[in-house]
């Protein structure tokens, strides 16, 4: 927690709130004198009898005195009078005062400041604490009111950056989340979230406590009905006070509702048991996909208020890899199965779907766009298809988490589209370079806007008519590939992407399967815009990406034994396989079959000694996404593994060249970085460990974090990964089978 250095600190207002504030700060052992001001004489006795306050009064001239700190926690309609008062007896404060508050409505408060400052002076810092109780007064403060709650700030351009950072301490002291944003962004969340559920408590009970029966129907309410409730017992005179002085956020925000409700009443009036089925779902997992993100410590509704918590990985050195398990479904295949089904017509039946956040991101988008999706649940997914030109404008920016498959191949199907939309991420995601979507974009006729360096969001403008073109693609990818040829869906005439070198054909096999023609002649493939895709089962296969990291897992451990069932082979990405083959790795391939036009089988790999090789540049398309855990194997081989043409990887989820060659570092790795690769000297001695432990800063990289957890089984000393979140984007039970095989992994918790 920060420490607050603040002489004197005047709380005007000795409620719930400002009493909950004295009591935190008593709690994490502030020096300062407290002072409290309230009307009420009986709440100042109460509050220096508890022993929240050292001193106070009924007059503000006279506890403003040397105050440091002012923190007014009025009612909102109250907050104009108070300001008034305040401004007239300042001067008896002291010289580096600095003003804030506690209202839930800052462009009323903002407001007020203004017209009795005549502006929103520098040393003051608008503020709101996202807590509260049912209960009021300072009789029920409770020094654990803000501990891991939010509190929102909302500073104006010009304000004194010792005074933010001063208001920032003093919630940071309470245990409180400190974010920032604009008056106006925060008013329209709140009415939505907060302001919205409480009026709608209020009149729920109102009209119910009205009806003839209400003593049965309060009698027989179930845990639900309570629930929803609950917020209907808070102060009315102040919720009155925030819906008159929020009044407009809050009527737009009921306006919204009572179009849902409508929208509701008119399904359940005609039996419409679709359209009440997609409203339910979309629901139900909107709500479990927040609280998922929620726990990870991302925040989907409002992506970029509330920073990245810090999973922490330690793994203990040694272990084992045995057994047989079936990894996740292929990333890849799970965002475009959504993306076509949900443009197909018909119903499309998916098993195998990938639940990690990412997927689960792109599933929600389309939610959003108004396609009716069940599930997932085990891996299960039915969508209900609209059509080519069946999806609906969204409410707000599509978050595509991490993804950085999902922004780009959305970039080219939203291109084509006739409503505006806005794709954001998360904070790695909107760091990473779109001008290789946005640009071959612009030249089909869409209108993209991107942030600077052509990074997210993306901003695309709706109606554009677009045209088919000829494309060169200057570097290999199967996610630019892949946009173009949706694009070329919505566009007139024929697109036609050519590839340096062979990469993922995914969408091209899944085009086709969904009955739209794709065709393709040496390094080019093309399509035909204005056709129609016809819905279909999908059953995803096993990630062998996720798979990689259990191949190479046996592939480095003496005695080891691994089977991994029903895994991906498409001939565009088992360049690890073959590489490790290259390197000497004891390794087959059973049971192959076809699974819907997509090659699986199950691999079965044990260890065998590694040797260095320099690795085929034509395999390094094929094995882009799993050079992480490959550069591990690659530190237990005997001799050099060099690694050339991958610049790729230089512009994923990190810098995965230099990431990479820093945690080798830590361990102790002798290796050469060069722009577009590495050189790694391996170990070779399944006699001794490979290399020492150390601390690795993943990046937030799935792939890093995963990379360097199975480097542990060759280890003299624990390995521990810092910012490991991100590994439920792709592998949500990454730990789980880690600890299956033999690893010894833990997680030590999340780190703010």
């Amino acid at each position: 927690m920060s420490r607050v250095d603040e002489p004197r600190l005047l709380i005007v207002g000795l409620g719930l709130i400002g009493g909950s504030l004295a009591a935190a700060l008593r709690s994490a052992d502030f020096q300062g004198q407290i002072v409290g001001c309230d009307p009420n004489p009986d709440e100042i006795a109460l509050g220096m009898q508890k022993g929240l306050i050292d001193a106070g009064g009924t007059e503000l001239g006279d506890q403003v005195v040397d105050a440091s700190l002012i923190v007014l926690a009025v009612p909102v309609l109250a907050m104009e009078t108070v300001m008034q008062t305040l401004v007239e007896v300042l001067p008896r404060a002291a010289a580096n005062v600095v003003i804030t508050d506690v209202g839930s409505t800052k462009s009323t408060i903002r407001a007020c400041a203004e017209r009795v400052f005549g502006r929103v002076p520098t040393n003051m810092v608008l503020g709101h604490p996202i807590a509260g109780s049912e209960k009021s007064g300072v009789s029920a403060a409770n020094p654990d009111l803000y501990r891991h709650h939010k509190v929102i700030l909302t500073p104006e351009p010009d304000v004194e950056p010792a005074a933010l950072r001063r208001v920032q301490a003093l919630w940071s002291a309470c245990g409180a989340e400190v974010l920032e944003m604009s008056v106006e962004h925060h008013d329209q969340v709140l009415a939505r979230t907060s302001h919205l559920p409480h009026l709608l408590a209020f009149s729920l009970v109102d009209t119910l406590a009205r009806q003839d029966d209400r003593l049965d129907i309060f009698r027989y309410a179930a845990g639900g009905f309570r629930d929803f409730t609950r917020i209907a017992g808070s102060d009315p005179v102040m919720w009155r006070d925030i819906f008159i002085a929020n009044r407009e956020a809050v009527l737009a925000s009921l306006d919204d509702f009572e179009a849902g409700l409508a929208r509701l009443r008119k399904a359940v009036e005609h039996g419409d048991s679709d359209a009440l089925i997609a409203t339910f779902d979309r629901a139900s997992h909107a709500r479990h996909y927040f609280d998922t993100l929620l726990n990870k410590t991302t925040y989907q509704a409002e992506y970029h208020m509330q920073p990245k918590g810090k999973v922490t990985y330690r793994v203990h050195p040694g272990g084992q890899a045995q057994g047989r398990i079936r990894v996740p479904g292929d990333k890849s295949m799970s965002h475009r199965s959504i993306m076509l089904g949900a443009l197909a017509e018909g119903v499309t039946d998916v098993k195998g779907f990938l639940e990690g956040e990412d997927s689960l991101a792109t599933l929600q988008a389309f939610r959003e766009m108004g396609v009716a999706i069940e599930g997932p649940h085990q891996g299960r997914v039915t969508i209900h298809g609209v059509g080519m030109q069946g999806l609906k404008a969204p409410s707000g920016p599509l978050y595509v988490g991490n993804s950085g498959t999902a922004m780009r191949l959305f970039a080219g199907l939203l291109a084509g589209q006739a409503f505006d939309s806005e794709l954001t991420g998360d904070e790695s995601l909107n760091k990473r370079p779109m001008a290789r979507v946005a640009d071959p974009l612009r030249l089909m006729g869409a209108t993209i806007d991107t942030a600077d360096g052509g990074r997210p969001p993306l901003k695309i403008k709706g109606g554009a008519a677009l045209k088919g073109i000829n494309y060169d693609m200057p570097m290999a990818s199967a996610q630019v590939k892949s946009c173009l040829l949706l694009a070329g869906l919505y566009a007139e005439g024929e697109t036609r992407v050519r590839e340096p070198a062979p990469t993922r054909d995914h969408t091209e096999r899944m085009l086709n399967g969904f009955g739209y023609p794709v065709s393709r002649k040496g390094d080019t493939c093309w399509l035909q815009g204005g056709g129609a895709l016809t819905a279909g089962p999908i059953d995803v296969p096993s990630d062998i990406s996720s798979a990689t990291f259990f191949l190479v897992a046996a592939a480095i451990t003496p005695g080891s034994d691994i089977a991994l069932e029903h895994v991906g082979i498409n001939p565009t990405r088992i360049g690890v396989i073959n590489i490790l083959k290259l390197m000497g790795a004891d390794l087959a391939l059973e049971n192959q079959r076809e699974v819907g036009g997509e090659p699986v089988a199950d691999i079965r790999i044990r260890y065998a000694p590694l040797s260095g090789i320099d690795i085929p540049v034509d395999q390094v398309p094929l094995a882009i996404d799993e050079f992480p855990a490959l550069f591990i194997a690659a530190a237990n081989a005997r001799g050099t593994t060099r690694l050339r043409g991958a610049e790729e990887l230089r512009v994923k989820e990190s810098d995965r060249i230099q990431a990479m060659a820093d945690g080798l570092a830590i361990l102790g790795v002798e290796h050469t970085v060069v722009s577009d690769g590495i050189d790694i000297v391996g170990n070779g001695d399944e006699q001794t460990a490979s290399y020492g432990g150390g601390r690795i800063d993943s990046l937030g990289d799935h792939r890093i974090a995963m990379a360097f957890s199975i480097a542990a089984l060759r280890a003299s000393d624990d390995i521990v990964i810092d910012d490991c979140a991100n590994v439920a984007t792709s592998f949500p039970d990454f730990v789980d089978l880690a600890a299956r095989v033999g690893m010894s992994l833990a997680v030590e918790g999340v780190h703010d």
